[in-house]
């Protein structure tokens, strides 16, 4: 696994909704939902949008690497709505990823358990024993060169699902740091969450919120 050097992006998060009670934004690629354990890792999406918002709260987190829709609550009774959104699987999330090689046929779901790869850290590793059940429906939406363009829906949430899931295909994401090492590099990992859609903690309505794919 290569070594990660930490290297944010400056620009101010792009804001796709906000009123009351929720925050939605597009977070950049290569930036962190959270502060970092180690040191020189406090620069997060949450940290830079609590300066600019105060009160903001965390509802869920995107890998660093990944961009896309990330919604945060204003208040806590829109943190714990939203939580329970989550948590009882209401939400619906799709994300857009390239993937290495030709990927046959055209749609399909894996379901194939993942718990953490304990002695290489973060890496996540299939255990149909030991893991937590964990489903991701996938679509074709495009072929290219050498590669593969699929919408995700991940029916859990599991740490590095589609990742996971995906090298378990064969065809891991272009520019995976973590689990394709010995694949072409490419200048992000290209995976996106593209929408989001789940109730709304003040209205109790369905409301959905879109990302454009950046790559």
């Amino acid at each position: 696994m290569k070594d990660f050097v930490y290297d944010p992006p400056i620009d101010p998060p792009v804001i796709l909704y906000q009123d009351a009670a929720i925050l939605v934004v597009d977070k950049q690629a290569g930036l962190l939902s959270v502060p970092g354990k180690l040191e020189g890792r406090e620069d997060c999406l949450e940290r830079r949008l609590r300066l600019a918002y105060p009160g903001t709260l965390l509802v869920h987190r995107l890998d660093c690497d990944t961009s896309g829709v990330m919604i945060f609550a204003r208040n806590k009774a829109a943190q714990g709505f939203l939580g329970q959104e989550f948590e009882k699987r209401r939400a619906k999330k799709s994300y857009v990823a390239r993937v290495y090689g030709e990927l046959r046929p055209d749609a399909g779901q894996v379901d194939a358990a993942l718990c953490a790869d304990w002695p290489n850290r973060p890496r996540q590793m299939i255990d149909p024993v030991n893991g937590r059940p964990a489903v991701t429906d996938w679509q074709v939406i495009g072929r290219e060169e050498g590669a593969t363009r699929v919408r995700l829906h991940p029916l859990t949430g599991r740490s590095h699902q589609l990742r996971v899931h995906m090298l378990s295909l064969g065809h891991p994401i272009i520019g995976d740091p973590i689990y394709a090492e010995d694949m072409p590099e490419a200048p992000r990992l290209m995976l996106h969450a593209e929408t989001l859609g789940l109730h709304h903690p003040a209205s109790g309505e369905w409301v959905e919120f879109a990302a454009p794919v950046p790559f």
